[in-house]
């Protein structure tokens, strides 16, 4: 029975994490009443966390974006209409594009779109500009992960599903904090500890999923790849191999063996501080089970060396053959709710869909073919590369989409710097942002309750999304925008909708060839899906997609983070979220959450408050080689001494001015995970913005 309370109740999925989960909006009156979890949500069955529950104020929120916004002579940004935002923006791409070339332009596709907007965006960079300058935000997240499944396994995805955790005996869960991060998943690997499985956490912090541990390994903040060398080496010490599964399955195993040998327990403890009997357990726990799982997050990934831990993971899941069947999985906890999507629709610079490479001929000849345009065979820009060319002068436009980059990116002055070189900068987005502040022109656009199409979860499962409610005011959904912008460029799409969007996806793409909207439905599809619409809830069950059929080992060593500790920076920092907020909290800072929590604070260890004199509570400066913020100590054993740690959600704090360079020496991933710092009580009031300071000297 209908509900007299709402106008209509739409299915659709969930715009925070890269869990996915189903829900229900509840709509009255053109608004989001309430939303409740979709009961048949495969991916959250019937369960939701606060976030995607009751954070959904922010779509009517008096500060939502409802007009295009144009920088006039004197500064400021004032009210235009979409024909002035469109021809500014036509005139300046246009000028830049015929005066230096359509290199001198990049894009940015949005992580938090649908998969609809981020083909259409990357079709805007490629086929309407004519450059391969496109990029997303997993760039600075789930990059290295992407780099190594491909390497190691063939395809850029989980090799399963969450109802692996169900069906595991043991899980290693390094690197994550999904309670916090990924509520839903975090409450079913709760709820599989408490009926017996093994679970094993890995983490410089004692996270809420330790309480519920067999055991918890304590690494110093990047030794991930010590940690997972030295499983491995238990395990063939123990004798706990798969030997038929290695022969008739892999190769590279007798390189990747000999290495391994070297990394005993005690050796790891060196490195690690890991005791050598926690790490032997440890092993054991992992490789005795029938089934067991790895899941990771942002703390395996963003380090110098995160793509190269990422192998040594799969290293440990083919070495025991615990792959290819339920139970067995490697679980990648993505960080937004489509970061798998946009990089699957080829929103980079190197790849189109399915993450093939711009430079292979048979492929750019059938996007050439069907978008009736020569296609650029040159690599593009990533985001760092981006910002690097804008601060040299070589880059001269970039178009934002659905990204705050002046909050979230790494080396915010370094990113400052860059947005006021550029000669233009468009920004599309839901509110006003750090970004927008650096913007010529700002274009109204739609969230995750105002469109339709899909998003591509973390189980590489592809959902719907409905249209709750309409954009507010004059503000328009983001493929519109997109296809608009295009045909006023020169390049008419002819995709009236997104549906229209997803056809062509799946013609182009063979992952997603039995994708379409319909065939979707409530429970969505997980690629690869066959013409016929068969999908793929398990993979690598008879071979892996590499060109052999074999997984691919990889010999790589123990290497120092790319940031060190010293006299002058003590501590290692360590970034990430909390539970009632998301990223740059754009969206959870405009609901009730706010409510819950209205500020961060740096955590820290008794034995380093004590030794620094810092009393709880106390505001503190937190300065590294790049910048210095202000924040509140908070004193607890859950952090390791020597590290601290805080979010990322507030833009008065402004964590990533600390953050410097460092990064993934296969992805350009940034080194969030690992930054030397000092900690510093203060007595005098703070400033109000003290992360827009400059930053401390080299």
């Amino acid at each position: 029975m209908s509900d007299p309370r709402f106008d209509a109740t739409v299915p659709t999925t969930c715009g925070y994490c890269g869990v996915g989960c189903r829900l229900e909006a509840h709509v009255a009156g053109d608004r989001v009443r309430s939303i409740t979890p979709a009961l048949d949500g495969p991916a959250n069955e019937g369960h939701t966390c606060l976030k995607g529950r009751f954070a959904h104020q922010f779509s009517r929120h008096r500060e939502r974006l409802t007009t295009p916004l144009i920088r006039d002579r004197a500064g400021t940004l004032r009210p235009a209409t979409w024909e002035q935002a469109f021809g500014r923006i036509v005139d300046e791409l246009q000028r830049i594009k015929g005066a230096h070339g359509p290199d001198a332009i990049a894009g940015l596709a949005s992580s938090r779109a649908t998969n609809e907007d981020c083909w259409v965006m990357a079709r805007l960079m490629r086929a309407a500009i004519g450059t391969n300058n496109i990029d997303n935000c997993s760039r600075v997240c789930h990059s290295p992960t992407s780099y190594a499944l491909r390497k190691a396994l063939g395809l850029s995805g989980a090799t399963g599903s969450f109802r692996d955790i169900d069906h595991a005996d043991a899980a290693i869960l390094i690197g994550a904090n999904p309670t916090e991060g990924h509520p839903v998943v975090g409450a079913r690997i709760k709820q599989a500890a408490l009926r017996g499985l093994q679970l094993v956490t890995i983490d410089p912090r004692r996270i809420e999923l330790s309480d519920h541990a067999v055991l918890h390994l304590a690494p110093r903040p990047g030794t991930n790849a010590a940690v997972m060398l030295g499983l491995a080496h238990v395990v063939l010490r123990e004798g706990l191999t798969d030997e038929p599964f290695i022969a008739a399955r892999t190769r590279g195993w007798d390189e990747a063996r000999s290495l391994i040998e070297q990394y005993d327990p005690d050796e790891v403890q060196r490195i690690t501080g890991v005791p050598a009997g926690d790490l032997e357990s440890a092993a054991l726990v992992y490789a005795q089970a029938p089934d067991a799982a790895i899941l990771w997050g942002l703390g395996v990934t963003e380090h110098k060396y995160g793509s190269e831990v990422v192998q040594l993971i799969c290293n440990l899941a083919l070495m025991t053959g615990k792959i290819g069947r339920p139970g067995s999985a490697l679980l990648p906890l993505r960080g937004q709710n489509n970061v798998q999507g946009s990089s699957d629709m080829g929103a980079l610079p190197d790849t189109y869909s399915d993450y093939r490479p711009v430079t292979d001929e048979a492929t750019a000849r059938a996007f050439e073919t069907r978008w009736g345009v020569p296609l650029s065979r040159r690599k593009g820009m990533t985001i760092p590369q981006m910002f690097d060319a804008a601060v040299a002068g070589d880059l001269k436009a970039m178009y934002i989409f659905g990204e705050d980059v002046a909050q979230t990116d790494p080396d915010t002055h370094h990113v400052v710097a860059a947005l006021e070189r550029l000669e233009f900068v468009v920004c599309q987005d839901i509110f006003e942002t750090e970004t927008t502040r650096h913007a010529d022109v700002v274009l109204p656009a739609s969230s995750f309750l105002e469109k339709t199409g899909t998003f591509t979860n973390a189980e590489r499962r592809v959902q719907l999304v409905g249209a709750a409610i309409t954009p507010p005011g004059e503000a328009r959904t983001d493929f519109a925008i997109l296809t608009e912008l295009s045909a006023r460029l020169g390049h008419d799409m002819g995709l009236a909708t997104p549906a229209e969007a997803m056809h062509e996806i799946a013609a182009l793409t063979p992952n997603f060839a039995g994708v379409s909207h319909a065939r979707v439905g409530r429970t969505g599809l997980q690629w690869p899906v066959a013409a016929d619409g068969t999908d793929s809830p398990t993979l690598y069950g008879q071979r892996f997609a590499h060109p052999d059929g074999l997984a691919a080992f990889a010999a790589l060593p123990h290497r120092e983070p790319g940031d060190q500790t010293d006299e002058e920076f003590p501590l290692v920092l360590i970034t990430g979220r909390r539970l009632q907020h998301y990223n740059a909290g754009t969206m959870t800072r405009r609901t009730a959450n706010l409510e819950l929590q209205d500020g961060d604070w740096l955590e820290i260890h008794p034995a380093d408050a004590a030794r620094l004199g810092v009393t709880d509570g106390q505001r503190v400066e937190v300065r590294s080689r790049t910048g210095r913020i202000e924040t509140d100590a908070r004193i607890t054993e859950r952090i390791e001494p020597g590290a601290v740690f805080t979010a990322f959600h507030f833009p008065e704090i402004r964590t990533n001015v600390l953050v410097g360079s460092s990064a993934d020496v296969n992805t350009s991933c940034p080194e969030y995970k690992v930054v030397a710092v000092a900690v510093t009580p203060f007595d005098e009031e703070p400033a109000m913005r003290p992360a827009l300071g400059e930053p401390a000297a080299a």
